[in-house]
């Protein structure tokens, strides 16, 4: 029993560490916290936010708000909570890839400055969201948190497959979280239990929870393999541009599904 107590309190601190590592959700202090390990626990925290989302969205429906309206101001409190990180990374990874010379691509993505085609980035990966998320009349909590969590799965791909391009960073700290393919498995097997949810919620809607598994899966392992062709492995920037694309793309793909 003991042990068993111990177990939970080690998960809920490692959780802890994840949550302010990862947004800006606040949180009581708590001393001692461990940061070394957040990327393993990344996709709690995205079925976290997908939830803090989904209830909001529900809230402005109850009040009556136009979809519109409500999928803009979704994307907009998604951007908050993460304090746009993961867009501030996808920005700068934009930045990166526009320069011709492959060797100053690095240098480059460090620039705190965003340039043309990072502020182009994120207004396309917003505009996407919110579009998306318009035409989706059904299921938006559920879907909402199969996004943010699926993104940052997709995260767990590049940490645990590719090589990570600078010594330092805080990026770097991952690397040393996320060893194996093996790391992903916990999150992966929670992904597809929230996708069964909606069968279970309704047995006559098998399609969308498939299509949820595989386009959460699918997209979330090309983002990270395309990031990698181009520069060769990952830094903590890439890292944020797949969760971001992976949600993007993700929700664009669920507008083809009837609910």
């Amino acid at each position: 029993m003991v042990k068993q107590q111990q177990w939970w309190k080690n998960l809920l601190f490692k959780l802890a560490a994840s949550i302010i590592f990862y947004t800006v959700i606040p949180l009581p202090y708590l001393n001692k916290l461990d940061f070394q390990g957040v990327a393993r626990l990344a996709s709690i925290v995205g079925l976290i936010i997908g939830g803090i989302l989904g209830l909001l969205d529900l809230v402005m429906n109850y009040t009556g708000m136009p979809m519109l309206t409500r999928s803009a101001l979704v994307v907009s409190i998604w951007i908050a909570i993460t304090g746009g990180l993961h867009l501030d990374g996808a920005m700068d990874t934009a930045d990166g890839l526009a320069v011709g010379d492959p060797n100053r691509r690095l240098e480059v993505m460090a620039d705190s400055a965003t340039g043309a085609f990072g502020a182009m980035v994120a207004i396309i990966i917003v505009v996407l969201k919110i579009t998306a998320l318009t035409e989706i009349p059904e299921n938006r909590c559920l879907i909402l948190m199969a996004a943010c969590g699926w993104g940052r799965w997709g995260q767990q791909i590049a940490i645990a497959r590719y090589p990570y391009l600078k010594p330092t960073g805080k990026g770097a700290v991952h690397k040393q979280a996320i060893r194996s393919y093996k790391d992903l498995l916990p999150s992966l097997l929670l992904l597809l239990s929230l996708s069964s949810l909606v069968w279970l919620m309704d047995k006559q809607q098998l399609f969308l929870p498939i299509v949820m598994i595989l386009a959460g899966s699918a997209i979330a392992t090309f983002t990270a393999a395309w990031f990698n062709h181009k520069l060769g492995g990952h830094t903590g920037d890439t890292y944020g541009a797949v969760v971001e694309w992976t949600e993007a793309l993700f929700l664009c793909v669920l507008t083809a599904v009837k609910s």
